[in-house]
């Protein structure tokens, strides 16, 4: 493989990445901005809240289809390090998009469809350890960041990942507690709320 190949790998990514489902899907029920109701997170929980589950649920899987074709496309350009390089620019585009002014998700949905196409178990033991947090807690963050503590951990389980797979997993921990890092110090205060659906505003 030709190192230059990630480049147009990455940038498709991020460019793929960078289609905001959540704010595009609100803006087509609503005419609003998600980004300005409920937490202000442009992201799959924050649209559930707000608008109901179906339309979170919804979010969710067009996250999870360009996260899919970002992929597809990276190894179709330079193999697996391009899938895995274009997963890291989807993730990008997802938290930062071009067309959105950079304001977007918390890397969460697109991070567990990562899990998912690098391997099925991977993204088992991430939803397996989310909803065992949620049965505990009821708070979504709290779900998140200990889903993304399980990433490299389950990776490393499995032992059947490349060093850069691995090393996306570890910059995914430490990438979603830093989105996190608000709902991380209301946790430690206990003023984080627990989720709650709610009715389209």
């Amino acid at each position: 493989m030709i190192w230059w190949k990630l480049i147009p790998a990455l940038l498709g990514g991020y460019l793929l990445g960078s289609i905001s489902v959540a704010v595009l899907l609100t803006r087509h029920l609503s005419k609003g901005d998600v980004r300005k109701q409920g937490s202000g997170n442009a992201g799959a929980t924050n649209v559930a809240r707000v608008y109901g589950i179906w339309v979170g649920l919804a979010t969710l899987v067009g996250d999870g289809v360009k996260t899919a074709l970002a992929m597809y496309l990276g190894s179709l350009i330079a193999g697996n390090p391009g899938m895995v390089i274009a997963a890291f620019g989807c993730l990008m585009g997802h938290c930062f998009p071009l067309y959105f002014g950079f304001r977007g998700g918390k890397a969460v949905s697109v991070s567990a469809a990562i899990g998912l196409f690098l391997d099925w178990r991977l993204f088992l033991i991430l939803v397996a350890v989310f909803f065992l947090t949620f049965l505990a807690t009821k708070r979504v963050s709290a779900c998140s960041m200990t889903a993304a503590v399980a990433y490299p951990l389950g990776m490393l389980a499995l032992n059947s990942f490349p060093w850069y797979a691995l090393a996306l997993g570890c910059f995914i921990t430490v990438f979603v507690i830093f989105m996190h890092r608000e709902n991380l110090k209301r946790l430690i205060k206990g003023t984080e709320p627990k989720f709650t659906l709610g009715s389209r505003k």
